[in-house]
């Protein structure tokens, strides 16, 4: 029984990560290939109580930026850059995160598209609890349908230990996250998605529903140019879990050797 209680607990510790809200795609880059990002994230309705060192989340503005190189045709390597704004505190650093990309091949000819993502994130306590940890995250992705009115399926089952901090002990957190988005990735000026993030609970003891985090992200991809992606979404929480509305922005620049 106290047990139980003790991953009850622990699973609502574990909140959604406030620095990058956003489902991996099957994104291949060559060498000598690169992408720059920009993730803004705010907070609009979220917590308004310190929780231990870590600070209420309600009205924080979160930036981080990202530069990822392709290494190999199927390998790349990212590294991030965590800021913060907190209300009456101003801007702040809040960590770095290093992010070795895999993807597989097309020769293999599988009825999907898979990658697989591992982050090892390093960031202060007043922001994620977790102050060391890392993520598995696989990528699986299907596109159906006619050119032009393509309809891509992404799927993130991840899987995140915290490795200092709060939570060491309690093994892996299972963390799912899909995307559903309509229109050509390559080409469309406008192309509407739907995601889904979630924040389930620790393995294999999950806590009821109203204590798991699921929030859903409507949105839009805008094709500023050949080679930047403005994205856009709002997403509600759907249980009475924290954080309850966030706004979140993400721009992405390539660069470097052409891709075709």
């Amino acid at each position: 029984m106290k047990r139980g209680v003790l991953l009850i607990f622990c699973a609502v510790a574990y909140a959604q990560d406030p620095f990058e809200i956003h489902v991996y795609e099957y994104e291949k880059l060559r060498p000598l290939q690169f992408t720059l990002e920009q993730h803004l994230n705010y907070w609009a309705i979220g917590s308004r109580q310190p929780d231990g060192v870590q600070a209420p989340t309600n009205d924080q503005l979160h930036m981080t930026y990202e530069l990822t190189g392709g290494i190999t045709d199927h390998m790349s390597l990212g590294f991030m850059q965590l800021n913060a704004v907190l209300p009456g505190k101003g801007f702040q650093y809040a960590g770095w995160r290093v992010l070795p990309h895999f993807y597989a091949p097309e020769s293999w000819k599988l009825p999907v598209e898979l990658g697989l993502v591992v982050e090892f994130s390093f960031a202060r306590p007043q922001y994620i609890p977790q102050t060391a940890h890392v993520e598995i995250r696989p990528i699986i992705e299907k596109t159906i349908g006619a050119k032009g009115h393509e309809v891509q399926f992404d799927f993130n089952p991840v899987f995140a230990r915290s490795l200092r901090g709060e939570n060491v002990s309690s093994g892996w957190h299972f963390e799912p996250a899909a995307r559903v988005a309509y229109g050509d990735s390559e080409r469309a000026r406008l192309r509407p998605y739907l995601e889904w993030y979630s924040e389930i609970g620790y393995l294999p003891d999950f806590p009821s529903i109203e204590k798991q985090v699921h929030q859903i992200f409507p949105g839009v991809d805008v094709r500023l140019s050949k080679n930047l992606v403005w994205s856009v979404g709002i997403g509600a929480g759907l249980t009475p879990e924290q954080p309850r509305m966030v706004i979140k922005s993400h721009l992405e620049w390539e660069f470097g050797r052409e891709t075709h």
